[in-house]
């Protein structure tokens, strides 16, 4: 069984790179191209285990940096006005501080809608109200990005080496690896991310666990802190108890095994 993955927690292109951009601590009008664009595709490269139809705006704009990239190493030719001289980065950069923009607007709104959670208004008749479309909470606290990127060591170091060219899979359902997560961090009380992945098994059975992580962080089953920036993510029981039925949002379907 092949993973096919559709996660509204999974952000653009823009968010990854702005991301990138906010953890090196760079000014946006001077992007250090290489080394963000090295990074990039990094974490491109994991999404790509994850769900392949959904790397497509990703690599779009990694041919784009790495376009810049090699237009920035190229010799430039020298001209009566420096200030003439276009900067290869200056579209990439325009587009980055609209997105920032609206980000940071969503982020605000955010904020207010759940100061408002807080406070309670006396309703003005008796009767329940009516359930309302559930709206997906979003990973708090470690950022996706932080958790695609440990998520690529576990691949690189845990990762079992095929020892035929006999293809194994795993297709245990995500719930089943949801519910182990949750015993064991509730009984360890806070477990390493890197800890929780066993060691020499197939892809598919750490892009499974690695998918039923990201659920329960995202309902606030677990928590994932980062108590430095670069230090190991610990992963906490959260404030909601996982419920006897589990409903995943993650899509799985029958596919082809991965490689």
């Amino acid at each position: 069984m092949q993973f096919r993955v559709q996660l509204d927690t999974f952000s653009g292109p823009l968010d990854l790179l702005l991301y990138l951009v906010r953890k090196h601590e760079v000014d946006l009008h001077n992007i250090p191209v290489a080394k963000i664009t090295d990074q990039f595709l990094q974490h491109v490269s994991v999404i790509e285990q994850l769900d392949v139809d959904a790397v497509g705006d990703f690599l779009d704009l990694a041919s784009s940096l790495i376009e810049i990239k090699s237009q920035m190493v190229l010799p430039q030719q020298v001209v009566a006005e420096p200030d003439e001289v276009e900067d290869p980065r200056q579209e990439l950069v325009e587009r980055l501080l609209e997105f920032k923009k609206y980000r940071d607007a969503a982020q605000m709104l955010e904020e207010r809608g759940r100061e408002w959670q807080e406070r309670f208004p006396r309703a003005a008749v008796d009767l329940p109200p009516r359930a309302a479309k559930e709206e997906l909470p979003e990973i708090a606290g470690v950022e996706l990005w932080d958790l695609v990127s440990a998520f690529g060591r576990v691949l690189r170091d845990k990762l079992a080496k095929p020892e035929s060219t006999t293809i194994q899979y795993d297709d245990t359902p995500i719930h089943v690896y949801m519910r182990e997560i949750d015993q064991r961090v509730r009984t360890e009380g806070s477990v390493a991310f890197f800890d929780l992945f066993p060691t020499a098994v197939h892809k598919s059975t750490l892009v499974g666990m690695f998918l039923a992580l990201l659920e329960l962080v995202r309902y606030r089953y677990a928590l994932a802190h980062q108590s430095d920036r670069y230090g190991d993510i610990l992963i906490e029981p959260g404030p909601e108890l996982l419920p006897d039925h589990v409903v995943v949002s993650s899509t799985i379907e029958p596919g082809e095994p991965g490689a």
